[in-house]
């Protein structure tokens, strides 16, 4: 486990751990308003370039974190700047007060933007949403059915260009 605790004075504030052993659980002193983050089954990827782990939080008080701010935490953690650290699919346990969720980390800005699906990347504010109507969107999937062949793809990729400029 790599642990961090976030006090409640600031939100990136870390504080050294405060176990007595390894296996317990580590929950701060100051029960309100303070969160410790924990990663677990750490794994580097070489062939997307980056580094993935699932994170523990655990938050009483708190209903739950930030991903902005878990971020820069987590950042700080593995020594990456936050703006490479991608926090997707969180859930919050029952009862509340902990969460996980998934990491990654890349490398470069370069590998993110090349192996990051881009509904993550709109979320980032790397890319912007294009807005499609539904109809445009029905009309260019109506298009590809008719054609068959190898001339099908070609027609899809013509009819999602057609749908992006309406």
């Amino acid at each position: 486990y790599v642990q961090h605790n976030i006090s409640s004075t600031h939100p990136l504030h870390f504080s050294p751990s405060q176990s007595r052993s390894s296996s317990r659980l580590l929950i701060p002193a100051i029960m309100s308003d303070s969160v410790v983050v924990k990663t677990r089954k750490f794994m580097k990827n070489p062939l997307l370039s980056r580094r993935q782990m699932i994170v523990d939080i655990i938050h009483p008080g708190r209903a739950n974190v930030p991903k902005s701010e878990l971020q820069e935490v987590v950042g700080g953690m593995h020594k990456a700047d936050g703006k490479l650290v991608v926090l997707f699919g969180f859930r919050t346990k029952f009862g509340g007060g902990k969460s996980t969720g998934f990491c990654v980390i890349y490398d470069n800005e370069d590998a993110l933007k090349k192996f990051e699906p881009k509904h993550r990347l709109v979320r980032l504010g790397l890319e912007t949403r294009t807005e499609k109507s539904r109809k445009a969107i029905k009309e260019a999937k109506n298009k590809g059915k008719k054609i068959r062949g190898t001339g099908a793809s070609i027609a899809k990729h013509k009819a999602k260009r057609a749908a992006q400029n309406d």
